[in-house]
């Protein structure tokens, strides 16, 4: 299980190197982009290191027990310390940002140096080792554990708290997302670094408790999604806007369909440009094809009222009260119903007596309150039963109605 882990993290992580490396190109004096796609790099570099099979392929080459091991833990060192000097350069002038940046890099090549002495001593161990709680008997295991663990903690912590702080200021909505899903990554990163050390401590103790790589392995993958996601969020989460915004009017545009398909069956002059309507225009261009249906339905209402009688709107309030209707859903009643008397009565060819020449609704919020407004209506029209009923009372009323 372990194995396929850290191949789906590998290949999110050179996923995600390869999509900020293409920003990076494009410009290539930002420091918090380089920040990241160094992050995003040694992560993929050091969890492909931590696949078992190329760990073995590795250190067969070479020759060097537990190359791949100190590889990973590299990787791990480096992706932690670039995400905080990402955010440091985010969040402070670029002097002050600059200063923390580079004790940080210097501190953790002075640990990279020290694992890497602790790493050589194990490769003149009188017997093999590797560099795993299970061996951590082994003096040299140990501190090598030990350092990596308490490095490891202190970059997750620092990390996990930046992020949190940093989203409770920011204004930038993904960004705040971004950052609150990177501080959960760094705090599964800190139960990973919880639960080594509680194995590392058992088997000092002489204690051989099973399951740690499998643990660990799900704890690596929860912990590095969550931080390659949170850290590319505020790249790729305003396109999730555009999507969500775009499937919003394409429904609106759907919804209007049987309004605008009565309204102008009786008023074919008022289709300006009939591709609007077509599928394909509305995938490539939906702002024009529902601005289109939108106005032709406005136009074609308006041009409506010579065939509206008077008594549709009385009619109609009377139902709309008799089923207890909120006063939206009433107000789009009587309109669908008003529409409908309009469209049969047009196909006549002949006004009523007493036309209905009041305003139609103008809904707040302007022209997305008119699109909820119509699409609204558009339901009513297709509720037959009740504009039936709308238009059977309107008919029995004292002054005769043609429908």
């Amino acid at each position: 299980m372990d194995t396929i882990l850290y191949v789906i993290c590998s290949v999110a992580g050179w996923l995600a190197f390869g999509y900020k490396l293409g920003d990076l190109r494009r410009d290539p004096d930002n420091r918090v982009l380089r920040a990241m796609v160094s992050a995003f790099f040694a992560f993929a570099a050091g969890v492909t290191f931590a696949i078992q099979p190329v760990a073995q392929i590795l250190e067969d080459t070479t020759g060097l027990a537990n190359l791949a091991k100190l590889l990973a833990h590299a990787g791990v060192m480096a992706v932690a310390a670039n995400s905080e000097i990402l955010l440091l350069f985010l969040a402070l002038p670029p002097a002050v940002a600059g200063r923390r940046a580079r004790i940080r890099i210097i501190a953790s090549t002075v640990v990279f140096g020290l694992l890497t002495a602790l790493w050589a001593t194990t490769l003149a161990a009188d017997r093999p080792v590797r560099l795993v709680v299970e061996h951590a008997a082994e003096p040299a295991v140990a501190a090598y554990l030990v350092v990596y663990l308490c490095v490891f903690v202190f970059y997750a912590a620092d990390l996990a708290r930046l992020c949190w702080r940093f989203s409770q200021v920011t204004p930038r909505r993904w960004l705040r997302r971004g950052l609150r899903i990177t501080a959960f990554g760094a705090a599964a990163a800190l139960l990973y670094c919880a639960t080594k050390t509680g194995y590392l401590i058992a088997y000092r103790l002489g204690q051989q408790p099973a399951g740690e790589p499998q643990i660990a392995a799900v704890l690596v993958t929860i912990g590095a999604l969550a931080m390659l996601t949170g850290l590319t969020l505020p790249t790729w989460g305003p396109a999730v806007d555009r999507a969500m915004s775009w499937r919003r009017r394409h429904r609106s545009w759907r919804r209007l369909a049987p309004l605008w398909l009565a309204v102008t069956a009786a008023q074919p002059q008022l289709v300006l440009d009939g591709r609007a309507h077509r599928a394909w225009v509305a995938l490539r261009d939906i702002d024009y094809a529902l601005h289109r249906r939108v106005t032709e339905i406005r136009d074609g209402r308006l041009a409506l009222r010579p065939y509206i009688d008077v008594r549709v709107v009385p009619a109609a309030g009377r139902v709309a009260e008799a089923t207890d209707l909120d006063e939206v859903d009433r107000a789009a009643l009587v309109e669908a119903a008003m529409i409908v008397a309009g469209t049969r009565r047009a196909r006549l060819g002949t006004p009523v007596q007493r036309p209905d020449f009041s305003e139609p609704h103008d809904p707040p919020d302007g022209y997305p309150g008119e699109v909820a407004w119509l699409s609204r209506v558009s339901a009513w029209y297709t509720e037959s039963t009740v504009i039936d009923q709308v238009l059977c009372e309107a008919a029995l009323s004292p002054v005769a109605w043609h429908p």
